[in-house]
């Protein structure tokens, strides 16, 4: 499979976080009505899907062009032993460095992707801001100096209500106004999205035509009241990285690990509480069977040498709708080499260990 990164740019509020598995969703429906997105269309296409996918999302990460290309992940999800700084702390040390660690929710990378726990930055909301402060406009740095802005996103609660038809008016009960809490990206915010095509099923083309629909209706939750645009701004082909000398793999997306493929895992456990969009969102049921995945920022190892040479990990996951029973949920996240654990493991042992932060 071939790796691309596409560059969005959001142009109004979201309701539902740009994750992996639900841009896969949005992409399924913009097939669903363009056969020619997907050769042979988007039934055949699915019915392969376990065995070969035809594409895979990762889920949409702040980017920037200051001294080349720069990208800022989730933190891995790994334990504070796993890093070789904090190894040879004593315990009141150990301590102060986990507090400051966990304030740290982002990790830099540069266009190698690669992931080296003894050289990567890690850094915090109001320090992602300062240093994505650097590639934005002067003005746009005035202004947000001015609004004290402490982190990427800006999160605000809209109202809502519904209208009795009998009435004009709204009331009380499933009449009575609400709000609903969306998030704001910062002015000029640009988001990276890694994709792996298989060239005999579609191509960044048709990859990018897609996007392009899903960013001008709107992605996600309120999609219909104006929320989830963004502009497709670039599309360009990324070098593999190195999974030569790697320790584990990292995840991009929530996805669902294989079983009995690895022997260590780190995750945060996350639930997908998936809902139909489209001409489903007003079927009789529109919601689908919860998930449990594992959030983006996992770090996997593989029982044996071959397979951390994966450009990606997981299965897809079906059986999760009643309303179309063809529905497959994406299960895959692309993955990236991470190198510099302390205390790395052999891939002779054959001990078993799963473990969460």
């Amino acid at each position: 499979m071939e790796l691309y990164e596409i560059t969005l740019q959001p142009q109004s509020g979201f309701g539902t976080p740009l994750k992996g598995d639900t841009i896969f969703g949005h992409f399924c429906w913009q097939a669903a009505h363009d056969p020619q997105l997907l050769e042979q269309g988007l039934e055949k296409q699915l019915s392969r899907y376990s065995e070969n996918p035809f594409a895979v999302f990762s889920s949409a990460y702040p980017k920037t062009e200051d001294k080349g290309s720069s990208y800022f992940l989730k933190r891995p999800d790994i334990s504070m032993e796993y890093f070789g700084s904090f190894k040879s702390l004593g315990k009141k040390e150990k301590i102060n460095q986990a507090k400051e660690m966990k304030k740290k929710k982002w990790m830099h990378t540069d266009a190698s992707l690669g992931i080296d726990l003894q050289q990567n930055d890690f850094y915090t909301d109001k320090e992602l801001l300062g240093r994505l402060q650097q590639d934005t406009t002067h003005e746009n740095a005035r202004r947000l100096r001015k609004a004290e802005a402490i982190s990427l996103t800006q999160t605000v609660s809209l109202p809502h209500n519904s209208v009795n038809r009998l009435t004009n008016t709204t009331g009380t009960g499933m009449f009575a106004p609400f709000s609903l809490e969306v998030f704001y990206y910062l002015p000029e915010t640009e988001l990276v999205l890694f994709v792996l095509i298989d060239n005999d099923a579609t191509d960044i083309e048709r990859i990018t035509k897609g996007l392009e629909r899903i960013g001008k209706w709107g992605f996600g939750k309120d999609a219909t009241a104006g929320m989830g645009k963004f502009d497709v701004a670039e599309a360009d082909p990324v070098k593999p990285p190195d999974f030569d000398k790697a320790d584990a793999l990292y995840t991009l997306a929530p996805c669902v690990p294989e079983k009995g493929a690895f022997k260590k895992t780190f995750f945060s456990p996350f639930v997908r509480f998936g809902k139909h969009g489209d001409m489903l969102v007003s079927s009789g049921n529109p919601f689908k069977n919860p998930v449990i995945m594992a959030d983006e920022g996992a770090v996997f190892v593989p029982e044996d040498k071959t397979g951390m040479r994966k450009q990606y990990i997981g299965r897809a996951v079906a059986n999760v709708s009643k309303a179309m029973e063809k529905t497959v949920v994406q299960g895959y996240s692309p993955v990236l080499p991470i190198t510099g654990m302390a205390g790395a493991w052999s891939f002779a042992s054959a001990t078993t260990k799963n473990e969460s932060p």
